[in-house]
Parts: structure tokens; C-alpha cells; sequence
């Protein structure tokens, strides 16, 4: 028997009684079960199953009085979870995990769910979320540093606290978690709010729950054959910081190089962390700091040594023309208190108040779930229950659905605003039919599906020229697609900045002006805005 399985028939033998804590219920229905008196009823018996408890009930769903296992149909599953999650909150708790197995004999096969409940209302998010992203070159320590920063831990020189941002398949068992955070802490007015094992959804959750403020870091690649990856992680998130390690022991390389490029083609402030000083002298030390604050000047920043003028100076002038530099060591933990420091005090930037967007970054599905889409919040915020438009499909249209339910760090949440990285379930769509790059919109909105737009392009490195008809991939939000360059003047050369008319190769996607994008084809880079669109008619 499966350990999962295990879960099952303990409830089971556990069954139902009157000072326990398990309820077996074999459907739940809006209609019959929220009508009248019932949903007050029904929310009474579940709070004196959480009290039971002692603050947990389980739910067994499609099942008989009797424990038999009848199985339900998916929809009338998603169903039963959405009338139960809606008792839960009429009994101040929420669904803490949910997990399904298939009964039946493949003809006539339904679901049978085991539903935590727990006292306590759904996570309420609040407007101090800071989103950070990491770049920089393979074995500069960028994972390390991370993870020595969300545990507090000191790393063994071995990468041990790097483990602790992998990506494990039990972490995403529900489906509703986006894997584009890699790692969460945070602070109370007491300081850092630290998880003891990021590898524990369960740690990360209390982490969210408990902090004042979050501080969530989508880690990317720093292999060059994975420089997609890395800009699908700093272009398509509504990142507030920008974080570049370079190693002590290495200094920069042409991936620092490209990694810094992306980051300032989008705008975002960035603090750069000299890693592993541990690991060398301190005159290797002020060497790699004079290469970075050479390479900053190159491209017209201003470094700021913030152990030399202060991480009040750090905060005060971070942005679009000064770059704070950090020694740190993840085996010493030297300057990490100066990041918690930077972290607890930066300003979130990323915010928007405009109406609720979101691009899909990917997809899955969850059984008893259904669809769900995980992204981030680019504007406005989203609750369970809107109604809201996605697409734009190949042919253009844009089709609409319904948010059920939202989980952001593995903890469900009633609504998220921008800047949250979250997973959100859909009602009114499968999905084999959502694809990364597709929007999320109110469903009053009037989006204009695009294939071809104009844009202000500068060549960052190119082989010989650019031309018509020229290639390569655009990444814009979490769109990545190939596309035709027209430019204005027939031709780009390596350092020119123009105008160039832009069309997708293989369907629309939903593309505004003043949008920024990075283009790349082999060792061939560039960034651009888009100035202009040409709707589909």
C-alpha cells in the first residue's frame, strides 16, 4: 500500500463519530448544500470537527455514511472542494491539502479525496511582498547564497544550503503552486523570518503565514546553453530587484556580462554580491570589486560600495543609475546581514494598480482541480470566483473562465496582487488549451490579439548585420517566440539603436506599447520597446 493510499484507509478506519474529527460526505453541491439553512448547518458540524481536532479535520469526499468507496465524477469533485472551501471560511478555517485517488474499474472510475481542514482563515496578502531576481554565472554561488539567506544557515563549501532550492516533484503535488520561486523569507518587527527546510512546503507556508513582510527570489540559470531560461525568469516576472552575483574567485565573465545586460534592458534596480570571500585574499577581493564597478561604468552605472557608504546610501539611491555592490561569503556569512538588512527596507517597485493582468508562465493539471494556470501578477489583483478572459487563442479569440481557487507558496490565498507568483485554478477551459505567453484579463476588458508590432531596437551583439527577415526568438512577459525583424533602414549593425517593425511567426499574443523585450538567436542579443501595435482585424 502506497503511503498516499495509507492516508485513505487510516480515515477510514478512523471513521465517523460524534467527538471525532473525520466527516465522510460522497458529494457536496452549491445548490442544494448552500441553500437555506444548510450552509450554516453544515458549517457548524464542521467547526465542532476542526475543535474535535484540535484544530484539523479531515474531509473524506465520495464516499457513503458508512466509509464505501462510491467515487465521484471529477467535475462533481471540483465541485464538492469549492462548497467545501466556501464552509470552511463560514467556519473561520481554510483547506490546507487536498489529495485524490481513482476507485472504480476504469469504465465507471470516480475520485476519492482526503481534505485537511485547518482553523484559521485563508493567508491575506499584504503590499510589502518584494520579489528579487538572481543571475549570474554558473558556480559564482547564486543558489548558495540564496539558500544560506532564507535558512540563515552557513553553507559547508560544499553547496549544501544550494540543495535547498531545487525544485522537488512532491513540492508541486497539488498542482496549485507555481514553481517560479524558488525560495521565500521574511521579517517581523523581531528581524529575518527564516525556513527551516525550504524542501517542506510546509515550512515555506508558515513563513508566509507568520512574516510581515515576504521577500521571494525566482533563481534562474547560469549555464550559458540555458541564457533562455535565465531571460524567461527576468523578463516574464514582475520583479522588483534585481540580484547579480560574481564570484570572487572567478570575477566577471561574458555570462555576468549578459546576465547585467538583461537585467538593465528591463529596468530593474540591481545590487550586485561579490560571492566566496571567503576563498581568496582581500587584495583578490578589491580586485573582482574594481572589474565590477569598471563594467558597471560601461554601461553608464554608477556602483555604490554599500560597506564604504552605508546601506542608508544603498537604499536611498538604488535604481536607475546606481548599482550597491555587497561582499559576502555564504560559508562566513559575511554580508548577509547587510542583504536581510537591504531586503527588509527596499521599497517594493513592481506594484500596479491598473486592472488585473497576468501572463501565463505555465500549465498543468490537477485532479479534482482541473486547469490551473501559474504566473505572475502583473497589475491589479484577482479574487476566487472572478470571471476573467484568457487567450489569445491561436485564432485570435479569447475565451472565458473563472477563477476557483488561488494558492501562492503553497498556501491558499482569497485574492493576490501584482507582484504575487501564484497558481491559479480555472473553471470553463482545459488545459491542453493554454500555452505560456497567453494573458489573463478581467472579463469586461477588450484585449486586441497582435502579430506584428513596431519597436525601438538596440543590437547588443551580432555577428555581421541584421536585415530583413532576420529570426531570432522575442521574449516579452513570459512569451517566447520566433519573429521576423524588419528594420526601418534595411539593415542593424552590432550597437545600433532603431526602429524595426516586429511580427510573430506562428500566432498572436497580447502585446502593448511600452512594453520591453529581449531578443536572441545563437550568441546574436538585443532588447527593444515596443513603440506601436497593429491588431488582428
Amino acid at each position: 500500500m502506497s503511503r498516499d493510499r495509507a492516508l485513505l484507509e487510516r480515515a477510514l478506519d478512523r471513521g465517523e463519530q460524534d467527538g471525532g474529527s473525520v466527516e465522510f460526505k460522497e458529494r457536496l453541491s452549491r445548490d442544494v448544500h448552500l441553500e437555506g439553512g444548510r450552509r450554516e448547518s453544515l458549517a457548524a458540524q464542521l467547526r465542532h470537527r476542526i475543535l474535535s481536532g484540535d484544530g484539523e479535520a479531515t474531509y473524506v469526499v465520495g464516499v457513503t455514511d458508512d466509509g464505501g468507496l462510491a467515487g465521484v465524477d471529477p467535475d462533481t469533485f471540483s465541485e464538492t472542494m469549492d462548497v467545501l472551501s466556501l464552509l470552511a471560511e463560514e467556519a473561520d478555517a481554510h483547506i490546507e491539502n487536498v489529495q485524490t485517488w481513482g476507485v472504480g474499474d476504469g469504465r465507471n472510475e470516480g475520485l476519492v479525496g482526503v481534505a485537511t481542514i485547518r482553523e484559521g482563515g485563508v493567508l491575506e496578502t499584504d503590499d510589502e511582498h518584494v520579489v528579487v531576481g538572481t543571475a549570474g554565472h554558473v558556480d559564482h554561488g547564486k543558489s548558495t547564497l540564496v539558500g544560506s539567506l532564507v535558512t540563515g544557515t552557513p553553507d559547508d563549501g560544499d553547496g549544501a544550503t544550494r540543495s535547498y532550492l531545487d525544485v522537488q516533484p512532491h513540492e508541486v503535488e497539488r498542482g496549485l503552486s507555481a514553481d517560479l520561486s524558488y525560495a521565500v523569507y521574511g521579517f517581523d518587527e523581531d528581524g529575518p523570518v527564516r525556513v527551516r527546510n525550504p524542501n517542506r512546503k510546509a515550512d515555506r507556508a508558515e513563513v508566509v503565514e507568520n512574516a510581515d513582510r515576504l521577500v521571494s527570489f525566482v533563481d534562474t540559470v547560469g549555464h550559458e546553453p540555458w541564457l533562455r531560461t535565465t531571460i524567461r525568469g527576468l523578463v516574464g516576472q514582475k520583479l522588483d530587484y534585481g540580484l547579480l552575483v560574481v564570484a570572487a574567485d572567478d570575477g566577471p565573465t561574458r555570462t555576468t556580462r549578459e546576465h547585467l545586460g538583461v537585467l538593465l534592458a528591463t529596468d530593474l534596480p540591481t545590487i550586485v554580491a561579490i560571492t566566496k570571500t571567503d576563498a581568496v585574499s582581500e587584495e583578490r577581493v578589491e580586485e573582482v570589486e574594481r572589474e565590477v564597478e569598471r563594467l558597471l561604468r560601461e554601461v553608464e552605472k554608477s556602483p555604490l560600495r554599500v560597506a564604504r557608504h552605508g546601506v542608508d546610501a544603498a537604499i536611498e539611491e538604488v535604481g536607475e543609475r546606481v548599482v550597491p555592490i555587497v561582499e559576502t561569503s555564504a560559508i562566513t556569512m559575511d554580508g548577509l546581514e547587510t542583504l536581510d538588512e537591504l531586503f527588509d527596507r527596499l521599497p517594493k517597485t513592481g506594484q500596479d494598480a491598473g486592472e488585473f493582468r497576468m501572463y501565463v508562465d505555465r500549465s498543468y493539471s490537477v485532479t479534482g482541480v482541473g486547469a490551473v494556470a501559474s504566473g505572475t501578477v502583473m497589475s491589479g489583483e484577482v479574487e476566487a470566483g472572478d470571471e476573467l478572459l484568457i487567450g489569445p487563442m491561436p485564432d485570435g479569440r479569447f475565451q472565458e473562465v473563472e477563477v476557483r481557487s488561488i494558492e501562492m507558496h503553497y498556501h491558499r490565498v482569497d485574492e493576490a496582487q501584482a507582484g504575487r507568483i501564484v497558481g491559479i485554478a480555472l473553471k470553463g477551459i482545459k488545459e491542453s488549451a493554454i500555452e505560456r505567453g497567453m494573458a489573463l484579463l478581467p472579463r469586461d476588458a477588450d484585449p486586441k490579439p497582435v502579430r506584428e508590432f513596431e519597436a525601438e531596437v538596440m543590437v547588443l551583439n551580432h555577428p555581421t548585420r541584421i536585415g530583413d527577415g532576420y529570426e531570432p526568438v522575442v521574449h516579452l512577459e513570459t512569451i517566447g517566440e520566433a519573429a521576423a525583424f524588419y528594420p526601418e533602414d534595411g539593415r542593424l549593425l552590432p550597437g545600433d539603436s532603431g526602429e524595426a517593425t516586429v511580427r510573430f511567426k506562428f500566432r498572436p499574443y497580447l502585446v502593448e506599447e511600452g512594453q520591453k523585450f529581449v531578443f536572441r538567436e545563437g550568441r546574436s542579443k538585443g532588447v527593444g520597446t515596443v513603440t506601436d501595435i497593429h491588431p488582428m482585424e
